[in-house]
């Protein structure tokens, strides 16, 4: 089982107890840097993240699992970081998004639905001298490879 894995499975346990809480990812880089992102349908706190990364840290150390020095960061995901789950998605219904998708093309829309297949984004079409219209678009997954939430300062 990898590093990765472990650390997902210690997440998992301790937010087993909190429905409103959910893991989005856990990255270990080759500079002994281990960072784990954790949401929560309403956000998540510095007390909680500071829960996960004790029990976490402790277990990693009693368990002996990273042999080499590392430094555990546990955090929120930064609204820049790019959705991973459905429940982030669903966080962010009536937002709008960017999004790269796997045929190389771009889109931005205002999120509408998401559910376990794919989302539904509300595109504002412009046509040179006609007046904007919008458009609904579903999207399944498969073809997202990177969704952002775009940030306003409306």
């Amino acid at each position: 089982m990898t590093i990765e894995q472990q650390v997902k499975n210690l997440v998992e346990e301790k937010i087993s107890d909190r429905p409103d809480l959910f893991l989005v990812d856990v990255k270990m880089h080759v500079n002994g840097k281990l960072i784990v992102l954790v949401d929560g349908d309403q956000g998540i706190g510095i007390a909680d993240c500071a829960a996960i990364s004790r029990h976490v840290g402790f277990h990693l150390e009693e368990n002996n699992v990273i042999e080499q020095a590392y430094n555990l960061e546990v955090s929120s995901p930064g609204i820049d970081y790019p959705l991973k789950s459905v429940r982030q998605y669903q966080k962010n219904i009536g937002r709008n998004l960017h999004l790269k998708l796997t045929d190389g093309s771009q889109k931005e829309g205002k999120l509408i639905a998401a559910d376990d297949e794919g989302i539904l984004i509300e595109e504002k079409i412009t046509v040179k001298g006609k007046k904007a219209t919008f458009a609904e678009t579903k999207l399944p997954y498969t073809q997202i490879n990177e969704a952002t939430v775009l940030i306003s300062f409306k």
